[in-house]
């Protein structure tokens, strides 16, 4: 099985792998870096391959490293190995991972998602933290979400950050973005209830009148959703709150009310 061995960093290589850490390059190249052979495993296992497999001299041999540098080169991808320094220059980690992979972004177009796919959606509006997105994929993994829809100025899923904090489920999970005056409309367009949670004219979560598809939408970590969002909503519930804390964490409180959504739906 031939590599190509890469030992200089200023290798052309290495500068566009180094590049793909900042999201302007990553949405010009349409690629994104995928670190460590767990998430790596988790993409093959969603029949997900890397472009590229980028490895370091001297790494542990694996049984399923082996198998998954196969099947990129069966898939006529590329197998690098490289230094453990120009690994870490290239993920920008002085302790990187031992491989590497690139991936496509995939369509995040409104037009490509089925929404009879799931009886529940998660919807994030203005989330800045790619750590609560990545958490957030892994609540729509956890539920059997269709996949996460982005609404306007949201944190990049194909970030470093997001994609680890979603431990593979940036895989499994659709991902859409759009701004608010698309998704209205793309929603409104056909049979889908949309929930959040909210103060406003709201009903205790628990127990409401959940209907699928329903689309459980959640606001910016600081700000929450503006009010004519929550106007838009075919319910609001509440969420009791028994101590000092006046809210949860946006992802947090996307994962309660998924999880209640789903046994309202199921019950």
């Amino acid at each position: 099985m031939t590599r190509k061995l890469i030992t200089g960093f200023s290798n052309p290589t290495v500068k566009y792998l180094r590049s793909l850490r900042d999201k302007k390059h990553r949405r010009r190249a349409g690629q994104f870096l995928v670190e460590g052979l767990r998430l790596l495993e988790d993409a093959r296992a969603s029949d997900q391959l890397p472009r590229q497999l980028v490895m370091a001299e001297g790494r542990d041999e694996h049984p399923l490293l082996a198998r998954l540098e196969a099947e990129v080169v069966a898939a006529d991808g590329e197998v690098i190995e490289t230094t453990p320094d120009i690994l870490s220059k290239i993920t920008g980690k002085s302790n990187a991972q031992s491989v590497v992979g690139v991936f496509d972004e995939f369509d995040t177009s409104l037009s490509r998602l089925d929404r009879s796919a799931s009886p529940i959606w998660l919807v994030a509006q203005d989330l800045r933290d790619p750590g609560n997105l990545g958490t957030m994929l892994r609540t729509g993994d956890a539920v059997g979400a269709g996949g996460l829809i982005l609404i306007d100025d949201c944190a990049d899923p194909f970030s470093a950050e997001a994609v680890r904090a979603s431990m593979g489920a940036v895989f499994t999970q659709a991902v859409a973005q759009a701004r608010w005056e698309d998704f209205v409309p793309w929603l409104r367009g056909g049979k889908g209830q949309l929930v959040a949670a909210s103060l406003r004219d709201a009903v205790p979560y628990r127990g409401a009148a959940y209907e699928a598809p329903c689309f459980i939408l959640v606001g910016n970590e600081s700000q929450g959703l503006p009010e004519a969002y929550e106007a838009e909503c075919d319910l609001r519930v509440t969420m009791p709150m028994r101590g000092r804390a006046d809210s949860l964490n946006a992802a947090v409180a996307g994962a309660v009310l998924a999880y209640e959504v789903l046994a309202g739906l199921e019950g």
